[in-house]
């Protein structure tokens, strides 16, 4: 033992290392695919100014009635002899709502929040799109004048499945590709989501009434410019 293991670190300069963890390993051929819509996406940005502007993205996520804080919510300033601060083990609260919410570069387009014990499938989906339309209409009319917005989920059972697929095919709903797999976050999941958390968490809301109408509420707020902020930002990087 002590020979093999000083020929594999002083002889070949080895050294014993753990797998390095990945969400999950691509097959050649969605490494491939993964490379065609990042060149798709790059041209067309670079091609037109309109491009990130155009783009309506959205997702799913659950909001809580107490949600736990952060580690820097939690932190507090201390002398040097001063003992650290100490908190009890907690856990989120079992009152919970289902949030969908889609926002483009003027802010929220549509939200609203799944009733108790629905199931969030494609038939509830198709729904959710239809609902989606009329709020562009609405919200939006010079887009759904020119018909040029562009839908951005991701690649989740529900938004790939044929039903779906279907109804915004019959609509004449541009898509926008998600890359399979990526390792990057949706702007739901890296923007909006952990804004809007971020404010609700530490307070008690009773009932679910209580915990939707504040979630709407932190919505708005959140405001168009800080949806302009996600759009320019995806530009810069590109």
């Amino acid at each position: 033992m002590g020979s093999c293991d000083a020929i594999l670190t002083d002889d070949l300069h080895m050294k014993r290392v753990c797998a390095k963890f990945v969400p999950l390993l691509l097959t050649d051929d969605q490494s491939e695919q993964r490379q065609t819509i990042t060149r798709d996406l790059f041209e067309r940005s670079c091609e037109d100014v309109q491009f990130l502007k155009n783009i309506v993205t959205g997702d799913e996520s659950w909001v809580y009635g107490y949600d736990l804080e952060t580690k820097q919510q939690s932190s507090q300033w201390k002398g040097p002899t001063s003992p650290r601060p100490k908190k009890g083990r907690q856990v989120r609260s079992k009152t919970n709502v289902m949030l969908m919410t889609l926002f483009d570069s003027e802010g929220i387009v549509h939200q609203e929040y799944a009733s108790d014990g629905q199931t969030i499938n494609k038939e509830f989906y198709v729904e959710v799109l239809r609902r989606l339309r009329e709020s562009v209409r609405r919200k939006r009319p010079e887009k759904w004048r020119d018909d040029d917005w562009i839908l951005h989920h991701d690649n989740a059972t529900v938004h790939t499945s044929h039903l779906v697929q279907q109804v915004l095919a019959k609509h004449g709903t541009a898509q926008l590709q998600q890359l399979p797999y990526s390792p990057d976050l949706a702007p739901c999941e890296f923007f909006l989501f952990p804004r809007l958390k971020k404010v609700l968490k530490r307070h008690r809301f009773e009932p679910t009434e209580d915990v939707k109408r504040n979630s709407t509420k932190t919505l708005l707020d959140i405001g168009k410019r800080s949806s302009q902020n996600v759009c320019n930002s995806g530009r810069n990087i590109g």
